[in-house]
C-alpha cells in the first residue's frame, strides 16, 4: 500500500476515511475536534438579509502561477457574496478526488484554502469528500458554498444599472486566463504574467462605505470576461453601455500573448477584479476608495450606461470608432477556474 497516494479506500466511509479526514483535511482546512464533527455545521443566527452562493472549480492545471485551486475556490466563493454586497462568513467544501493523487498536493492545497479563508476573514465550517476510481476525474475537483451576512439595505445587482452610471474595473484584465493557459500549455512567459486570484470582500466594504447607495451593480469578470459580464448586466438592466478601448487597462504582457494567440483580452477570465456600476457624481470618490485599496492601485474608468437600445454594448475604439461587443461565444479558454 502506497502512503503517498489517495487509495479509493479513502472514500469508503470506513477506517481509510477517517485517517484522511482526521489526519490531514480536517486539522488543516477548519481544526473542527473530533467532538465537533457531525453532520452540519451548526451556525449562530444573523440579522437581516443573507446571500448564499455555490461553485464547483475544475481548473487546470491545478497549480498555476499566481495560485492553486485551493486559494481559486475560496477566493471565487467569496468574491461571489462580496459582489452581493454581503460580508461572507462562512464556507463548504467539497472534495472529489482522483484514486491515486498525491497527499503531498492534497496538502499544499489544503493549506492553500485555510491561507485564503483566514486572509478573507472567512471560517470553512463543513464538508465532504469522496474518491473515485482512476481515470473518472482529473486529479481534484472542488465544490464550495458560502453564506454571507448583507448588513446594509443598499440594492446592488445586475439588473440595478442605471443610465449616467460609470464603469470602474480595479485593475488589469486577462491575467488570470493567461496565467493559467500558461501554466497548462508549459509556455515561457513574462514573470509579470500571474494570477490575479484574491479575495475582493475587503475592496468591497470600502467601497460600500464611502459611496452607499450611489453603488448600484458589482459584478466579477470571471469565465467569459468582462465583456460577457458587461452585456449579461446591460440585458438585465435593460440598458446599453458604452466601453471605452483606450481606458481598457492591460497589462503590455498579457497583451502580447493575446496577440500572438488570437485572444481578445476583453474576453479572458479574471478572479481577482470587480466591475463596479456607480452614479456619476459618486465617480471620483469610487475611483479613490478603489485606488487606496491594495487590489485597486491601477483602477481605472471604462465605460458608461447610456439611455441607447437594452442590451447593447459598444466599444469606442483607440481610432475614434464603434464596434458592437457581444457575449463570448463557445469557450475560448476551457477549464480556467
Amino acid at each position: 500500500m502506497n502512503n503517498d497516494l489517495i487509495l479509493l479506500g479513502h472514500g469508503s466511509g470506513g477506517r481509510l476515511s477517517h485517517q484522511l479526514l482526521d489526519e490531514l483535511i480536517i486539522p488543516i482546512v477548519s481544526g473542527v475536534t473530533s467532538s465537533g464533527q457531525n453532520d452540519a455545521a451548526l451556525l449562530d443566527a444573523i440579522p437581516g438579509r443573507i446571500a448564499y452562493t455555490t461553485d464547483s472549480f475544475v481548473v487546470d492545471p491545478i497549480f498555476f502561477p499566481g495560485g492553486t485551486i485551493g486559494s481559486l475556490a475560496i477566493h471565487g466563493t467569496v468574491n461571489d457574496l462580496a459582489m452581493m454586497g454581503a460580508r461572507p462568513l462562512w464556507l463548504s467544501v467539497g472534495l472529489i478526488i482522483e484514486e491515486g493523487f498525491s497527499k503531498a498536493d492534497l496538502k499544499t492545497i489544503l493549506e492553500d484554502m485555510r491561507s485564503a479563508a483566514d486572509a478573507a476573514g472567512v471560517s470553512i465550517v463543513t464538508g465532504d469528500t469522496k474518491v473515485v476510481p482512476r481515470g473518472k476525474a482529473d486529479k481534484i475537483f472542488v465544490t464550495t458554498s458560502g453564506v454571507g451576512s448583507v448588513e446594509h439595505s443598499l440594492q446592488i445587482h445586475g439588473a440595478n444599472a442605471q443610465p449616467g452610471d460609470v464603469i470602474i474595473i480595479n485593475g488589469t484584465i486577462g491575467d488570470h486566463g493567461i496565467a493559467v493557459m500558461a501554466g497548462r500549455e508549459g509556455l515561457e512567459v513574462s514573470t509579470e504574467i500571474t494570477s490575479d486570484s484574491a479575495a475582493l470582500n475587503g475592496l468591497v466594504a470600502s467601497l460600500v462605505a464611502e459611496v452607499g447607495a450611489a453603488l448600484h451593480v458589482l459584478r466579477d469578470p470571471t469565465r467569459g470576461g468582462v465583456a460577457t459580464t458587461i452585456k449579461e448586466i446591460a440585458l438585465q438592466s435593460g440598458v446599453s453601455i458604452t466601453l471605452h478601448e483606450a481606458a481598457l487597462p492591460v497589462k503590455p504582457a498579457v497583451r502580447g500573448v493575446c496577440s500572438i494567440l488570437g485572444l481578445d483580452p476583453l474576453f479572458v477570465a479574471n478572479e481577482g477584479k470587480l466591475l463596479a456600476f456607480v452614479s456619476a457624481a459618486a465617480a471620483d470618490t469610487a475611483l479613490a476608495a478603489i485606488r487606496k485599496h491594495p487590489l485597486g492601485a491601477v483602477a481605472a474608468i471604462i465605460g458608461t450606461v447610456d439611455t441607447g437600445p437594452a442590451g447593447r454594448v459598444q466599444m469606442e475604439t483607440v481610432i475614434g470608432g464603434l464596434r458592437s461587443v457581444d457575449m463570448l461565444s463557445g469557450e475560448q479558454l476551457p477549464r480556467i477556474c
